[in-house]
Formats: structure tokens, sequence, C-alpha cells
């Protein structure tokens, strides 16, 4: 039986899963990994403690076949999260205090806001591509915090990585890196083959320029090629398999999720029509909303356009929001009766959300569904907005609170949130259609997917049809696609996408909550609006104009 290894590392763990040339699971492991927190807008993790997850997971996954089996590819995504390692590849500390071992800067750290605000300043030729703005989740803010703040380190440092690249690199030994990961996060110009010395100069990274980049990368890849010789002998050994493996150009786990559901409508072949009118949502502890086109669109506020940042010969939008299950589960466990409902879960064998929707469900009675929340409205920019407004210092608004706290104000609560969520997908939707796209369709994947209010109140807010991949784990889906493409079964990565993923459940929108919900985002945007008005008005007073 010949097998792919598809590996994804997320913010909270690395899996592995075992896929069939056709797109059937065969086994997957999944293994804790470890986050810092040392200060606030601070994450922190471990290259040494994630790959020995990977490794787990890996033999964990292996064990479970009860079968003869031949693995002929592996392919790799990961958070798109800054990797620091001295010219020999041993962690170098990215802790304040120098904890030893950590030499990861998470995707969601925020420490370099300051760097992010004086980038943006530039107006840089670069930020074209970020949809004008540059992101604190974004590799340069963090290297120029990491020189200001930490400067032997990064004096010390013989490679930056992005997580996904590392993950190659440790796999083969070889030091290329993905378009994805370059192209997306650290501004390399795919489209010209080619990094912006000019940039690096102007922001203060002079250095990483120097012997042609060989830092941050100077062997670009698209995905669908391959990395090195194959699988190193030690790798091998750790993971449990055998040496020489074809491994793939590896992929940020959120594209990765892309390409495991953009093949799902695709009879045969991947055309261009069916990319123009789906999005693919994918939606873990924040969430990504990626959009490929022939040519490119430059969308405010929206990542991109990339170049091979995901399929060949294809530019990329990619927008998201910043927190969404992290969100939700953050109002739930804030709330006073989120404690004694969590409980009530685990006694009962369910979980939390199942029992919110439940609630939310009585409440309504005969209501149209996602009607109880008519006086509750949440702004969902708790940790900033990615897209479309690209506002990282934005936070949350809960407008129509009342003096009590009961579970059935939490089901309120929890409903008004998943729906502000879906507000800003809609909001993202029209910004893309905006420029050329003709979505009406919603590729999703991801933890949330399997809760059925989510995705309803997704469908009604924005007006899409959601498919749903007939594979659930789509983001290992999709790293398995890269390993069977490095293995030479498939011609191209579009052949791969459209032979092993595959159309499961669809949702229609409810269109008797059309206005309902027009009504809604309209609030949502007017609470976006006075928070801009009072932000101006406190700046005002506290730094003042000088006067002349």
């Amino acid at each position: 039986m010949d097998l792919v290894l598809g590996v994804d590392v997320g913010t909270g763990s690395a899996r592995a899963g075992l896929f069939t040339l056709d797109g059937e699971k065969k086994a997957s492991a999944v293994q804790p990994t470890r986050t810092w927190t040392p200060a606030p807008n601070y994450a922190q993790q471990s290259s040494a403690n994630i790959w020995e997850a990977v490794c787990t997971a890996t033999r964990a996954a292996l064990s479970k076949l009860d079968q003869p089996y031949r693995i002929v590819g592996i392919g790799f995504d990961a958070t798109c999260s800054l990797v620091v390692l001295d010219p020999e590849g041993r962690p170098l500390s990215v802790d304040p205090e120098g904890a030893d071992g950590q030499d990861i800067i998470l995707w969601a750290d925020h420490r370099a806001l300051k760097e992010t605000t004086e980038i943006n300043a530039g107006g840089y030729d670069v930020l074209r591509y970020v949809g004008g703005k540059i992101s604190p989740e974004m590799e340069t803010p963090k290297l120029l915090w990491l020189k200001r703040n930490l400067p032997d380190i990064f004096a010390k440092a013989g490679h930056f990585f992005d997580l996904p690249d590392f993950l190659t690199w440790r796999a083969t030994g070889s030091p290329s890196r993905s378009a994805c990961s370059t192209a997306c996060k650290w501004t390399y110009l795919a489209h010209e083959d080619r990094w912006d010395d000019t940039y690096f100069k102007a922001i203060g990274l002079e250095e990483l320029t120097e012997n042609n980049f060989s830092r941050i990368g100077n062997d670009i890849r698209a995905l669908g090629g391959i990395v090195g010789e194959g699988l190193s002998a030690e790798a091998a050994a750790e993971l449990g398999l055998e040496p020489g493996i074809p491994v793939g150009v590896s992929a940020i786990d959120a594209h990765a999720g892309g390409i495991g559901v953009f093949g799902i409508e695709a009879s045969g072949a991947l055309s261009d029509d069916v990319l123009e009118r789906s999005i693919s949502l994918i939606c873990g502890t924040s969430s990504c909303h990626m959009a490929a086109s022939k040519e490119a669109r430059f969308v405010p506020g929206v990542w991109g356009p990339y170049w091979n940042a995901m399929l060949p010969d294809m530019w990329l939008n990619e927008a998201g929001q910043s927190a969404t299950g992290a969100l939700i589960d953050f109002v739930i466990s804030k709330h006073a009766a989120g404690p004694a409902l969590k409980q009530e879960a685990e006694q009962s064998g369910t979980n939390i959300y199942a029992l919110l929707n439940d609630r939310a469900d009585a409440l309504e009675q005969d209501k149209l569904p996602g009607t109880s929340t008519a006086n509750l409205h949440v702004l969902p920019d708790f940790h900033g907005n990615r897209s479309p407004h690209a506002d990282p210092d934005l936070k949350g608004v809960v407008s129509g609170l009342s003096l009590s706290a009961t579970a059935d104000d939490l089901a309120k609560l929890y409903l008004a949130t998943l729906q502000g969520l879906a507000y800003g997908t809609k909001d993202i939707i029209d910004a893309l259609n905006a420029q050329g796209y003709r979505i009406d369709t919603i590729l999703a994947t991801g933890g949330s997917t399997k809760n059925h209010v989510f995705l309803r109140e997704h469908a009604n807010a924005t007006g899409c049809r959601i498919l749903l991949p007939e594979e659930p784990d789509s983001v290992l889906l999709g790293a398995a696609i890269l390993g069977a493409v490095a293995s030479g079964e498939y011609a191209d990565l579009r052949t791969a996408m459209a032979r092993m993923s595959h159309a499961g459940t669809e949702i229609l929108p409810d269109e008797r909550t059309a206005a309902y919900h027009a009504a809604k985002r309209s609030i949502c945007h007017d609470m976006l609006n006075s928070q801009l008005a009072w932000r101006q008005q406190m700046r005002d007073v506290l730094e003042p104009a000088p006067s002349h």
C-alpha cells in the first residue's frame, strides 16, 4: 500500500497523517507542543520541542497501520512563526530574559507593534503586496525587534527560518525556502524571483542582504517542488522511516488547508473558473480566507497578491481574522457562567459548544435562526483586525450587556460573537469581489466547522453557500498532497488536488435572515467607526499637536 505522510504543526500541536494517493486517511496521531507567554503580547516556542513532537506523532501514526505499506512522499506545513538558529543550526533564545531553548517567535506574538508601525509609515513598494500594510504577524517587524532588543542574538544568528521551512531543513538538511512562506510573510517578490534589498536597507535590516541573503534564503522554491535529496538518514531514524523519501516544498498551515479544499469541486481538473468563485476558510485559533486568480488583484487591507504562494502560476490573496476559535473560547471562559456550563458539559459527555447551541436554539423558539441577538452586538477585533481594515490596534466592542450573567446570557453572547466573526468574513468577501472576484462559495475546514451554528451563521451572514470537504482535516490532507506531488505520482499540484480531495456536506444560506444580518453588520461597522473616532479623540487629549 503506497501512502504519503502529511505533517501539520499548528499553534498547539504537531499532527501526522497517512493518506492513500486518492486522499483516504489511513491513520493519524497528534502530539501537543508547548508555548511560553512571558509577557503580554509575547508568545514563544521551541524548535526542538516541535521537532520531537513531529517525530512522536509520526511514529504513533505509523504504529496504527495494520497492513504492509510504503511511504512514497512527505509534506510539511506549519504556522508562520520565526525560528532563530546559529550557523550550526543550534537554537538561539528569543526570550527577553534569555530563557533556554525558546528560539521561536510565534505567529500570534505582537511584540513588534512599534516596528510594524514604523515600517508601514515608510510606504515601501513591497507593501503593495501585503495589502498596503505589513502585519506584526509577519517576519520583518519581528526581525527588526530582534535586532534592536536582542542585538547579540541577531548578530549570532546564521539561519532565520519560517517554521515550515525549518521542518524541511530538519528533515533533509536543505536550507531552501518555500515561495509560500517567503512571499506571504517575508516580502519576497516571487513574481520577480528576488528580494528587495532597498527595503531591508531602508528599514534597518541591511545585514540580511549580505552573502546573497543567505540567512533568510536564496534558494526559493514553489509549492509542488522537492526539497534536497530526500529524507536524511538522521531524520529518518527519528521519524521511524526509511531515508531518501522525497520531501515536498513546505506550506504555511492555512495554505495547506487551501490546497486541501480547493480541489473538492473539481471533476478531474481544477479550473480557473472554480477558483475565481471560491474562497477557502480555514478556521482554527485564527482564521485565513484565501482566494486565487490568474491576474494580480490588489485588495486594500488584504495580503497579497502573492505569486506562486499556493497554486503554481496563480496569484493568491490572503485575508483573515487574528482571533476566531481563540475569541470564542475567551468569551466563554471569561463569562461568569462559563465554568459551571463547562462542568455540565463534561458530566453529560458533550462539549460546551453543543450546550450553548442548544440554549441559543431554545431562546429563539419560533423566531428565525440566529435572531435572539437583536440587542446584543459584538465587534470581534479583540486581537486587532487582520483584514480588511488591517489595524492591529483595534479592540473588541460589546454593545447590549445587562446586569445579568446567566447561562442564557452567555448563550446569547456566544451567538453574537459567532455572528460578529461572520460579518468579518462578509467584509473580506466584499473587499475581494470589489476587485474582480466572483465569490459565492465558501470552502470551509478547521475546528470550527464541527460547529453547525458557526457554519449556519456564516452562510446566513455572507449569503454564500458553504461546502465542506469529505476529509475534515483538510490542512493535514493538504500537507499530504504536497508529499504526493513530491513522490512523482502526480504530474502537478492541481492534478493531485483534484484527485485527492472530495466534497462533503453543503450548507445553504437562509434568505429569510438576510435583512436581519445586514442590519447587525451595519451596527458592527458603526462600532468600528466609533472606536476609530474615540481613539483619535483620546490621542488628541494625550498627544496634543504642538502649537505654533
